[in-house]
């Protein structure tokens, strides 16, 4: 029971952020993309460090062979597509209440997705172990906080009123209990979940990190922010590290 706690507990804190949009509102926009910048960067570390600290030794720890890395390029890919199905359409209809620009629909079902996958990575993290599900937890919280503040500033961009917004936010982010509860009833009865789950996690973390974020960073080329960046990079991976050496 301890353990399904932890699940359904970390999956609703995650869930819980898709409303940390309102709080910000009140921020100004000097504060917070300083806020964001801190944050972007911290996740970077955090999901390198989950996916090369805890991730990938697990997976190669329980598979020696080719399987857990074409499992990693699978992660890699997946997470590729749902970016694509995110941005997949652009619309050149001016943004109204009354017609809201097609990208936060857009927006709406990507993010669903990848909701979705967060509540099965979480999960299955954590059935393989307490630790393991912890340090994964952590990478998708940090991720996550940066990743709601956008999410609602493209669904009132597109034209949603900020409560509506906020409400569509939400419920999209619930999507995560559905793959977190269909991990737990399922995951245990299918041969080899468990082998498939963390590389894929690991693929899947990679490419935010690299892809997602890593381009976002580089966009500051001031030397003392750049500094700033790289310290928070380091930050993110010294708390997976020490997470790792701790449950040793």
């Amino acid at each position: 029971m301890a353990l399904y706690f932890y699940i359904f507990g970390g999956v609703l804190l995650v869930s819980a952020l898709a409303l940390i949009g309102i709080f910000f509102l009140s921020f100004s926009t000097t504060v917070l993309n300083k806020l964001i910048f801190f944050l972007v960067s911290l996740s970077t570390g955090a999901l390198i460090g989950d996916s090369f600290f805890h991730l990938l030794p697990e997976a190669a720890a329980k598979d020696a062979g080719l399987r857990p890395w074409l499992f990693v390029i699978l992660g890699l890919l997946v997470f590729f597509i749902l970016e694509k199905i995110i941005h997949w359409r652009h619309c050149h209809v001016a943004t109204s209440r009354e017609h809201p620009h097609p990208v936060g629909l857009m927006n709406l079902v990507g993010d669903s997705l990848h909701n979705f996958f967060d509540g099965v990575i979480i999960a299955g993290s954590f059935l393989i172990t307490p630790i393991l599900g912890l340090a994964t937890l952590i990478a998708v919280v940090a991720h996550e906080i940066p990743h709601e503040i956008g999410n609602f500033s493209i669904l009132v961009y597109a034209g949603y009123a900020r409560r509506r917004a906020l409400f569509l936010n939400f419920l999209t982010a619930l999507v995560a209990l559905l793959g977190a509860l269909l991990a737990v009833l399922f995951g245990a009865k299918i041969a080899g979940f468990d082998l498939f789950i963390v590389p894929f996690t690991a693929g899947g973390f990679i490419y935010i990190a690299t892809a997602d974020l890593i381009p976002e960073l580089k966009k500051e080329t001031a030397a003392g922010k750049s500094l700033l960046q790289l310290l928070c990079i380091l930050i993110g991976l010294a708390l997976m590290l020490a997470l790792k050496l701790w449950f040793a």
